[in-house]
């Protein structure tokens, strides 16, 4: 018998640290293989935008929710009590490319309004169901970017 105690990170998002070596890792081995398309069985896509403060070109992996003619991008970071450091840059400059199993797509990403969102978290979720648990994690409303052809 066990004297071990629950662990107490149970149902916490990973630490930031470890969120950002994994994509850069994801993100090189797509440049370097043309693949890596998926995460944990779920579709990824690559998404290059313009940093908020720096200005620089990134290039991260987000969850793939296709929708119409473009994609949805959930800003959860896994349910932390943030949003992710790439919300600032969709906001700031909302012009991005999104690229998935070698389409690539040149997109403006938008809020999507409250009044949206209740017919998006099904399509999000169908997609990835992990979003509903780390809308249940949270306290802060996770935003959904609803990126459309430019």
């Amino acid at each position: 018998m066990s004297d071990a105690s629950p662990s107490t990170d149970a149902g916490k998002p990973p630490p930031r640290w470890v969120l950002k070596t994994v994509t850069k890792i994801h993100v090189f081995l797509h440049k370097m293989t043309g693949g890596f398309n998926k995460l944990g069985g779920d579709e990824v896509c690559f998404v290059t935008m313009t940093g908020a403060k720096s200005g620089k070109t990134l290039t991260i992996p987000l969850m793939y929710v296709p929708y119409q003619e473009g994609v949805l991008l959930v800003a959860s970071q896994g349910g932390a009590p943030k949003n992710p450091v790439w919300y600032n840059n969709l906001v700031k400059h909302p012009e991005i490319e999104v690229s998935h199993r070698g389409r690539k797509m040149s997109l403006r990403a938008r809020l999507a309004s409250a009044e949206e969102k209740p017919a998006l978290w099904p399509i999000c979720d169908s997609h990835y169901a992990p979003f509903a648990e780390y809308r249940e994690r949270t306290d802060r409303e996770i935003p959904i970017f609803v990126c459309e052809p430019r």
